[in-house]
């Protein structure tokens, strides 16, 4: 299983320096906080395709929800570990050189812990998620959970569906092309897949539980222990709240676009 743990600590950072380098002779006109932005993106769109891949097998093979098994579970558990890791020290360079080009030159003339205190207050909870994914999760995976389950930590696999299209509306804005019909789609492609895979999920894996043992769906979260449905809870919470995120950032797009074809679209400036 070591093996795992390396190829993770070698592939995702390999990833990112590589389209750093590479996206710095590409876009020779983009910052340091360009190529860094969409050099994150790129690699967590790739890991979040990994995981959904690998979620997607490990749910479609295991017919017993509780008791069947699949070596990717914990192949792919520790495979991601160094990811979780690495995409913190690389949320931190994105905004460091971010800070840096919105000119707070003089507060991120190095790194410090003055940069590294405003980077966790920005985005501590995306970080705390890494940390308990890190150190909560991937123990109880490897070791508390007595081989069992591994259709529901399947089911946690694939919530990273959404996460490439997240990536590709990111990119796409660094591309200038927000203003797309190609963005638009995407949009609504991002509200999907997230309502879908990281929301509707839980009730999913509840279900999924109730018709194996004979249990009403609204009786499921009390057959189960309490720490199960703490766990899901915690995981559930920041999913919604970031939902909610988007759909305001949805609904700014669309009142934003109204005024623009109010205004007879003198404005805004159409790209596609």
């Amino acid at each position: 299983m070591l093996s795992a743990v390396a190829c993770g600590a070698v592939l995702f950072p390999g990833l990112f320096y590589t389209s750093r380098r590479l996206l710095r002779r590409s876009f020779t006109n983009w910052s340091d906080a360009d190529v860094v932005s969409v050099s994150e993106r790129l690699v967590s769109a790739i890991h979040a395709s990994l995981a959904t891949a690998a979620g997607v097998r490990v749910v479609t093979t295991c017919r017993d929800v509780m008791t069947d098994s699949h070596w990717l579970t914990d192949w792919f558990t520790l495979f991601g570990a160094p990811y979780m890791a690495y995409d913190i020290l690389a949320m931190y360079l994105s905004h460091y050189h971010t800070q840096r080009v919105r000119g707070q030159s003089s507060s991120y003339s190095g790194h410090s812990a003055h940069t590294v205190k405003a980077f966790l207050r920005k985005d501590w909870m995306l970080v705390l998620h890494h940390l308990v994914l890190l150190l909560i999760f991937l123990p109880i995976t490897l070791f508390f959970r007595r081989g069992l389950g591994d259709f529901f930590i399947g089911c946690l696999f694939t919530t990273e569906f959404s996460t490439p299209f997240v990536s590709i509306g990111k990119i796409l804005i660094q591309l200038g092309l927000d203003d797309t019909r190609l963005h638009r789609i995407n949009g609504v492609i991002v509200l999907l897949s997230f309502f879908t895979c990281r929301i509707l999920i839980f009730p999913f894996m509840y279900w999924m539980y109730g018709r194996q043992f004979g249990v009403p769906l609204h009786r499921v979260a009390l057959h189960l222990p309490l720490h199960c449905n703490v766990g899901n809870l915690a995981i559930l919470a920041p999913q919604v709240y970031w939902f909610t995120l988007l759909l305001k950032k949805a609904n700014r797009l669309y009142q934003r676009q109204r005024r623009g074809k109010g205004d007879g679209g003198k404005n805004v400036t159409k790209t596609d």
